[in-house]
């Protein structure tokens, strides 16, 4: 009789592929079947496991084809749907949190206590190598009597800065403690038991559009196993800093769960002069074998067991493997009571929602943005109101971050992938602005949600009448190597891109199969290209300028002196309402700013308006295309990857943006005026763009 067991995940989103690869590695454990409505998702992620598809958890019950599932959906489904599978006769994890309440919780242990099923929650740091050991350590006493722990989770949460702000971690206050606090309860209960908490303070909240204030940091005093503990939970732009500490009387024991690294500073019995010393060189030998074991396994395993995914690996094999009670329901009840205490002890303001403004009309849209809960999108549609337009925004969810326009803007659910609900979408609309980009791994993936997905949405214009269709590509199309080429919409792109990242290779197929529409059928298309995007809602950590490692340090693409095509968000907004009317059909234009900061200026002024000083280095650009023929070897030959690209020399350089652009053509046809004086951009891309949340 086989013991294997066979799993299905519900929910084809980000988290599930985590699970998925863990799942993979875990002895006799299968992935059988992928279950979302999103059926494109599904399919793309069941292809990797040869897993069955099913869009609805009944169907996939019914089927029969799982022993066990993963309900990875968003949170406020957990309890019905793990309800529902257990009752099914199906073993159920579910993802952290695992339901929005204690009490829901224990609904869902009820419910597998009394059908025999095994209920458990996807508190995944527990599985790490490292925090086993420290679990273990401090049970033999090589700590001492453990008295204080501190518990911390500091990394930024863009989303409460820049959106999507339809999330549902942003929907109320209290989902910010309810997404993040079960990692911080779950170490607590399972290194002392249940946890009383006893003050729970929130601060440095920001405002979200409408002026509905979320907090962007926690701190809670609590006691359990006699042991006092501080939880610290801090989301705006700072150094990673996620660890449990536990002080004891013969040690003090440090976990970095982000790196998976446990150092232990301990006492010695050396003289005055030697024992501080020592016990540096101690702490100096941990943290370099803890260096040299990790990037081993990183080297060993070609990147394919880094710190997170070990968690999940190691939260799997405790499943699977005979030791679920750190991720039992009733470990799950304990860890949902105290965040639910936590909340409870919160001033009331801190948890109020700002009523939504009241509907006096209701909208009468002639726009629809594509995109519009996006960075460029929210501006772009705060101007067409301003202008005198109700806008229609097509999004995944029914809500969107316009609470204080009411009258003026309605949120619309439609797939991109359906061309009769697009059509149907779009009847009324005088102009249409397709914002909406699909960051793919694999060329086939790009030309099915990207490339097919412009096509469909401009076939969608034709078929309900929209008289001008404005598409936004990207700068980063063109080839950009050269600082002596200067670049104007007459710069073509490449007639053959493969040798160009995915995005700005799809991209440019999107203007081609468009363009395509326009002549052959008269599609009433424009074209805009944004260059660098800044200005309030948009990211400190923006990739158009380096690759970043934390908020605090960031390899800029080249040497960093070159001028960088910046432009104001806002900018952006009017140049694209500019487009509706102006008699540019069939034209392309390069929405970029006066030339005025190179990257190293850029983060010069950061420093002079904001008092940070963000670490920069050059990025070597014929480095970064070395390294990326490594890994793209590796991907290709030892994981066997299929549909891997190697982006050329060129690409890389691209990145950096050496080629500068001419602005004229948006001047001269649309009358579009982007920000001129320096000190003025630099007061709205950085002073008052809340680039660090406080």
């Amino acid at each position: 009789m086989s013991t294997e067991t066979r799993v299905g995940l519900i929910g084809a989103g980000y988290i599930a592929t985590w699970h998925a690869e863990a799942l993979a590695a875990t002895p006799g454990v299968r992935i059988a079947a992928v279950c979302d409505p999103n059926e494109t998702a599904a399919t793309a992620l069941a292809a990797g496991y040869c897993a069955k598809v099913y869009a609805a958890v009944d169907d996939l019950i019914s089927a029969g084809e799982c022993d066990a599932v993963h309900i990875l959906t968003p949170p406020h489904l957990h309890k019905e749907i793990a309800i529902q599978c257990l009752r099914g006769g199906l073993d159920v994890l579910v993802e952290k949190p695992v339901a929005e309440s204690a009490a829901e919780t224990a609904e869902i242990a009820e419910v597998a206590r009394e059908t025999g099923k095994r209920f458990s929650a996807g508190h995944n740091f527990l599985g790490l190598p490292s925090y086993r050991r420290m679990k273990d350590d401090m049970a033999s006493g090589l700590y001492g009597r453990v008295s204080g722990c501190e518990i911390t989770w500091a990394l930024p949460l863009a989303p409460l800065r820049s959106g999507p702000f339809n999330l549902w971690l942003l929907r109320q206050p209290k989902n910010l403690l309810l997404e993040l606090g079960p990692h911080l309860f779950a170490f607590a209960r399972d290194l002392f038991g249940p946890v009383e908490v006893l003050h729970a303070q929130a601060a440095r909240p920001v405002a979200l559009p409408g002026e509905d204030m979320r907090p962007q940091a926690f701190r809670i005093l609590a006691r359990a196993g006699g042991v006092e503990i501080t939880f610290t939970l801090s989301m705006v732009e700072t150094t990673d800093d996620r660890s449990v500490t536990l002080r004891g009387s013969s040690a003090r024991a440090r976990l970095d769960y982000a790196q998976d690294v446990l150092v232990v500073e301990r006492e010695n019995a050396s003289d005055l002069v030697v024992n501080p010393l020592r016990r540096q060189l101690d702490l100096s030998r941990q943290h370099l074998w803890q260096g040299m074991k990790n990037a081993a396994v990183q080297l060993k395993s070609l990147n394919t067991k880094n710190p997170y995914g070990r968690s999940f690996r190691g939260m799997n094999a405790a499943l699977y493997g005979g030791d679920a009670d750190p991720f039992s329901g009733a470990a799950a009840v304990q860890v949902m009571r105290a965040i639910d205490d936590a909340i409870g002890l919160l001033p009331d303001d801190v948890l109020q929602t700002a009523a939504p403004a009241v509907q006096t009309r209701k909208p009468k849209p002639t726009a629809m943005v594509i995109g519009g809960t996006g960075f460029i999108g929210r501006a772009l549609t705060r101007r067409l109101v301003a202008e005198g337009r109700d806008v229609r925004v097509l999004s995944r969810g029914r809500s969107g971050p316009f609470p204080d326009l009411p009258d003026n803007v309605e949120t619309v659910s439609a797939s991109l992938h359906d061309l009769e609900g697009l059509t149907e979408a779009m009847k009324g609309m005088d102009v249409v602005f397709n914002l909406a980009k699909a960051l793919e791994t694999s060329w086939a993936d790009c030309l099915v949600n990207d490339v097919g997905v412009a096509t469909r949405v401009g076939m969608a214009c034709e078929k309900a009448g929209v008289r001008r269709l404005v598409y936004t590509g990207t700068i980063a199309s063109y080839d950009m190597s050269d600082p002596n080429t200067r670049i104007t919409e007459d710069t073509g792109f490449a007639e053959d891109m493969t040798d160009r990242n995915l995005y700005a290779r799809s991209k440019a197929e999107c203007e081609k199969k468009l363009m395509a529409l326009h002549r052959e059928r008269g599609l009433p298309l424009v074209i805009a290209r944004p260059g660098i995007v800044v200005g309030a809602g948009g990211p400190l950590q923006h990739w158009g300028i380096g690759r970043w490692h934390g908020a605090g340090a960031v390899r800029i693409w080249g040497h960093g002196r070159n001028i960088l095509p910046f432009v104001l968000n806002d900018d952006i907004a009017d140049g694209l309402v500019r487009m509706i009317d102006a008699p540019v059909e069939g034209e392309s234009f390069n929405l970029i700013g006066e030339p005025m900061l190179s990257a190293r200026d850029y983060f010069d002024a950061i420093h002079d308006e904001l008092g940070a000083r963000i670490r920069v280095s050059s990025g070597n650009l014929h480095a970064f295309f070395a390294s990326d023929a490594v890994k793209y070897a590796l991907k290709k030959y030892a994981l066997r990857r299929s549909g891997v690209i190697r982006p050329s020399l060129s690409d890389w350089k691209s990145r950096a943006h050496f080629s500068p652009f001419v602005n004229e053509k948006p001047k001269r046809l649309l009358g579009w005026k982007p920000e001129a004086d320096r000190t003025t951009f630099i007061k709205r891309a950085i002073t008052e763009a809340n680039l660090f949340g406080f």
